[in-house]
């Protein structure tokens, strides 16, 4: 199977778990738009925006760490192995501990006073989440995306029947909508006040699965630090650290700005928080793009670190830039042509809609991402960590003074514009000097004719003024066929897949 094939192949695999798995778990945004009102949803974005950024902390680059020494010591890896996962929970236990003794100030300063058990569970999610990553990682680096999959399905599956069971089944019984011998029992358990607390409980509870799942390569993480590895590892990694928060930056500051520095009747019948949960909400439409960006990283990072010393490997990582911006397009253009049903059908309440304009553009932004992902593999391999960190830090010092300057004058556009911005910034400049250190004979041409053009297309459809939804609907079916269609001929004539 050439090298290609197999990439694509664990990346599909891998996307069962991402992008299958996340679709499920987006049969939750029409039901929590359904179930909480917008200031409440609010809340929800809000407080994972903040996680996002304690995630990278929990992990500080050893995940990534993890894949480059355990590919370079390959006689050493599970002493590498155990090194990586002992200390990550260490760091984790004490982190949330942490976190845990000051948690009344933490809940005070997220204007959710008394509400200390959400720290309590986020401190657990997140040890959680980042004791497993390294089992997760050595999954990948094994290539066993099977149980990598299963893992993570398992996951999204328990935490959408834990969503409903709380959210629906429990409040129906204390209703006497239905099984009415089981209220006892009920109410012994559940608190209605409690509302979106169930989505973190949920969320917890679903995370807990992973232990027993991976049980088999837990028992295989002996506490062991060698600490000539691990000066190693850290001196590698922490570069990514920063990167990773100042990406989180990057990545959730407009959420968690938005709140705080939208003027106040920005829009005129809805409170700012509200402006928060439409725009979390719209959010959740963008992430198509991330999710197939996520399932392309879980297969590539090892596919990159393993043929590093391959003299034939800058031309074929030139080749995945290539059908990686294909696929971005493809749903840059099938997404954004199809909103005006797409949006409905997982937003639910008409509430939510106001936000839509902003889709396309975040996933354009997304698509800058996802190559400034694939550009940045020059420094992890050319052991530059380094630059990583001053691309995503300068991205995250533009991300915050666009969306100082464009939110109090464009509202939801103006953070979606600054994601844009910034995210083509990191590329440009991740091209610039990745060319410089480490070159690789992109199709820079290639990938932004078609990027220019998906665009044209799209904007050109989304100007057009068809008020019958039938004719609408079908024109943009159509449309996505033939750009499919159009997408597959003109590659396979102009570009085949060499096979190595």
């Amino acid at each position: 199977m050439s090298n290609l094939k197999k990439l694509a192949s664990d990346t599909a695999i891998y996307g069962v778990s991402s992008i299958g798995g996340r679709l499920l778990n987006y049969l939750l945004v029409p039901f929590y738009t359904e179930v909480f009102e917008t200031e409440e949803y609010g809340i929800v974005t809000l407080l994972y925006a903040f996680v996002a950024f304690l995630n990278v902390l929990y992990l500080y680059g050893l995940e990534t760490a993890y894949f480059r020494f355990a590919n370079r010591y390959r006689e050493d890896e599970p002493r590498i192995f155990r090194t990586a996962f002992t200390s990550v929970f260490c760091s984790s236990l004490l982190l949330s501990g942490t976190l845990c003794l000051f948690a009344g100030p933490i809940t005070d300063a997220l204007d959710v006073p008394g509400k200390e058990h959400y720290v309590y569970w986020f401190a657990a999610i997140l040890s959680i989440d980042a004791i497993m990553a390294i089992p997760f990682a050595r999954l990948r680096l094994q290539g066993r995306a099977v149980k990598f999959a299963a893992a993570k399905l398992g996951n999204i599956v328990l935490n959408i029947g834990l969503n409903v069971f709380f959210l629906v089944f429990c409040y129906d019984i204390l209703e006497g909508e239905y099984l009415q011998s089981l209220q006892p029992y009920v109410a012994s358990f559940f608190r209605p006040e409690w509302g979106v607390d169930y989505v973190f409980l949920s969320n917890l509870i679903a995370n807990a699965l992973w232990i027993f799942i991976l049980f088999p390569e837990l028992m295989q993480a002996r506490f062991q630090l060698d600490k000539d590895y691990w000066q190693q590892m850290l001196v590698y990694a922490y570069p990514l650290l920063f990167m990773g928060l100042a990406g989180a930056t990057n990545e959730m500051m407009s959420r968690s700005l938005l709140k705080y520095i939208l003027p106040e009747n920005f829009y005129p019948d809805l409170s700012n928080a509200a402006v928060l949960g439409i725009f979390g909400a719209c959010y959740k439409l963008s992430i198509f793009m991330n999710l197939a960006i996520q399932a392309f990283r879980f297969a590539s990072e090892p596919f990159f670190f393993s043929r590093a010393s391959d003299r034939s490997s800058p031309k074929l990582f030139a080749q995945v830039m290539q059908y990686f911006v294909i696929a971005c397009c493809l749903i840059l253009f099938g997404v954004s042509v199809n909103l005006h049903w797409l949006g409905p059908l997982v937003l639910g309440d008409a509430e939510y809609l106001r936000g839509l304009e902003i889709v396309p553009v975040l996933l354009l932004g997304y698509l800058f991402f996802g190559i400034y992902m694939n550009l940045a593999i020059w420094f992890k391999l050319a052991d530059k960590n380094s630059y990583g960190s001053w691309f995503t830090i300068s991205g995250a010092v533009l991300t915050i003074i666009l969306n100082y300057t464009l939110i109090p004058w464009l509202g939801m556009m103006g953070a979606a514009l600054a994601t844009l911005a910034v995210y083509f910034y990191m590329a440009v400049i991740c091209y610039y000097y990745g060319q410089r250190h480490y070159p690789i004979p992109y199709r820079l041409g290639h990938s932004m004719g078609y990027i220019l053009a998906t665009s044209a297309l799209v904007f050109g459809f989304l100007v057009l003024e068809i008020e019958r939804f039938w004719l609408k609907t079908a024109l943009s079916m159509g449309l996505t066929l033939l750009y499919l269609i159009f997408v597959f001929f003109y590659e396979k004539r102009h570009f085949p897949v060499k096979t190595t």
